[in-house]
């Protein structure tokens, strides 16, 4: 009889268990255990880019949407999900007033333990078709953001805990359905997170400079220190007879200023090529002749981000031009334009004045860049 009773109960329990996957004994259907309600078909972004800029880089792995975007957002400025401590998000050391760089020559994580780099800005990287960071060592931009949130110097955080917070939260998760279709909170995975990031930061492009409205806008004008700058110094090699400048333009072209490629701009005094502090690119790929190379920074609204260079030993433009007129070290791989030239002071003024036009004021204060409400 014992045995029966066991045998009978054992049977009303799965029948009680299949009711349930069944949709419960009323035969209503009940949710999937984590399941997200709420509207799941992204809307496709379009990327707002002036005519004179390049075309940006299409990621097909990526694409951008409003509800990617405003979730990316969100979250590069959530210092409680992101941050071991709640004290940090990525706008920590990318400001927007600070044409997102952070003002420091090293930037400082949640420990205020100074970090091996400068923290490079978030302008314009829609545009970069190479790897991403000083170095190079992420060929994605969605991928550049895992190592900050993991390393003990920035966020020291576990990813697998922002995950719990994010699956936790009571707006994230249909945030997420949102933009990429998931069904489900287990689905909020790192990679959707990163993408998400990298969706909002593909949005902060800058355009609008005196310069652009000079060249490109025909609504503006330079002082004559200005066009000083720009036509005798920075485009053009040749400042007097038999008097040469290597011309700021080889790696910092109009429009985007920068070449996305890593040169060995001369700043190390270092024996080999083996003995660099900080190997650069070669500490990526491997290549010894790689070694001391770093990417060449936009400059748009260069003069919103000291100090400079990979680890900001420069704080001042000044101190830049110091450097590159005193022609480096004769390093082998050092780039060919590291020659060194003697600038007057009154061309000295010119150039740092051209400098400034290639400011974006625009930008600083652009809502769609800032905190979201």
């Amino acid at each position: 009889m014992v045995r029966l009773f066991v045998m009978l109960g054992l049977t009303v329990l799965l029948a009680a268990a299949g009711c349930r996957e069944e949709g419960g004994a009323d035969g209503v259907e009940l949710p999937e255990e984590g399941a997200i309600t709420g509207p799941n078909t992204p809307t496709p972004y379009a990327l707002e880019v002036p005519a004179y800029l390049p075309a940006p880089v299409v990621d097909a792995e990526n694409p951008m949407s409003v509800e990617g975007v405003n979730l990316g957002r969100r979250i590069f400025y959530d210092t409680d999900i992101l941050s071991t401590d709640g004290t940090m998000s990525c706008a920590s050391c990318h400001k927007q007033e600070l044409a997102f760089t952070d003002g420091l020559n090293r930037s400082l994580g949640i420990r205020r333990l100074e970090g091996n780099r400068s923290a490079m800005s978030l302008v314009n990287l829609a545009f970069n078709p190479n790897g991403f960071n000083w170095d190079g060592d992420a060929p994605k931009l969605w991928k550049q953001a895992i190592h900050p949130v993991e390393d003990m110097l920035e966020l020291d955080n576990d990813w697998e805990e922002v995950l719990r917070k994010l699956r936790e939260d009571a707006d994230y998760p249909a945030r997420f359905r949102a933009a990429f279709g998931i069904d489900t909170k287990e689905e909020i995975t790192q990679e959707l997170t990163i993408k998400a990031l990298a969706q909002f930061e593909r949005t902060i492009i800058s355009a609008n400079s005196k310069f652009d409205r000079v060249v490109y806008q025909n609504t503006d004008f330079f002082t004559e220190e200005e066009q000083l700058g720009a036509d005798s110094l920075f485009f053009v090699e040749n400042l007097a007879p038999g008097v040469l400048h290597p011309g700021c333009g080889h790696c910092h072209n109009a429009p985007g200023f920068g070449d996305n490629k890593f040169h060995n701009n001369g700043i190390e005094d270092v024996a080999s090529l083996d003995d660099f502090p900080d190997p650069g690119l070669g500490g990526v790929t491997g290549n010894r002749f790689d070694n001391g190379k770093f990417r060449t920074p936009t400059l748009r609204n260069i003069a919103l981000t000291a100090p400079y260079m990979h680890d900001g030993r420069f704080k001042t433009l000044e101190e830049v031009l110091d450097h590159y007129a005193s022609g480096g070290h004769n390093l082998e791989n050092e780039d060919p334009n590291i020659t060194g030239f003697t600038l007057t002071e009154r061309q000295k003024r010119a150039l740092l004045a051209f400098l400034h036009t290639l400011t974006d004021e625009s930008l600083l204060t652009d809502e769609r860049f800032s905190a979201p409400e």
